[in-house]
């Protein structure tokens, strides 16, 4: 049985200048709930944030929202989700959406949607959870990031085993079935070498 009951989906509050951005937002929302998946999202109405949301709710999915009290105005939270939650902080936002997701894709955004994968990146590299994070490459949106992580781990500031822990699709079927089978890297072993590099 799968370990996925809810994806939480980071993504920005702007829609872009590429409707295939748009449309790409609201066709993963509407194909986790098909799939059977809740979503966790920022809360809003507006932008990527809003039409994945609309997607899930096309289908008659779980969407959970979590924002901000300063945001609500600025981002709108949305009437129609199944829960929203009004939190007083990002910091508290982040680790809620964490806490009720067991898994997490980012889709195109800004500043806020880069923020938050890389928290959540950074949480399972030291394995304060074990749950899988995958981008959705929509028409490529992601790849100078992901040259830049190969970058990072070629230079020496990320070990392979956890650049290899962002899982890359431009398919949200294939992104699922690549995060179903995600096993997070042994943290054991990861001390254990930076111990015998620094001897």
């Amino acid at each position: 049985m799968s370990k996925l009951r809810r994806i939480c989906v980071y993504c920005g509050s702007n829609a872009g200048n590429d409707p295939a951005h748009r449309a790409a937002a609201h066709a993963l929302g509407a194909f986790l709930a098909r799939s059977g998946l809740g979503l966790v999202y920022g809360g809003g109405n507006v932008g990527l944030m809003g039409a994945v949301a609309d997607g899930a709710l096309s289908q008659n999915g779980e969407v959970i929202g979590v924002i901000p009290r300063s945001l609500m105005e600025k981002e709108l939270g949305h009437g129609g989700v199944t829960e929203l939650h009004v939190v007083t902080s990002m910091h508290e936002r982040k680790q809620m959406m964490v806490d009720l997701s067991d898994g997490f894709i980012a889709l195109p955004g800004g500043f806020g949607t880069l923020d938050e994968l890389f928290e959540t990146l950074t949480w399972l590299q030291l394995s304060f959870h074990d749950k899988p994070v995958g981008l959705l490459n929509v028409g490529g949106f992601f790849d100078g990031l992901i040259e830049f992580i190969s970058q990072m781990s070629q230079s020496g500031f990320l070990k392979p085993e956890h650049a290899r822990c962002v899982l890359v699709e431009n398919d949200p079927a294939k992104l699922l079935t690549a995060m179903e089978s995600f096993r997070p890297p042994d943290l054991g072993k990861w001390i254990e070498k930076m111990a015998a590099e620094v001897r």
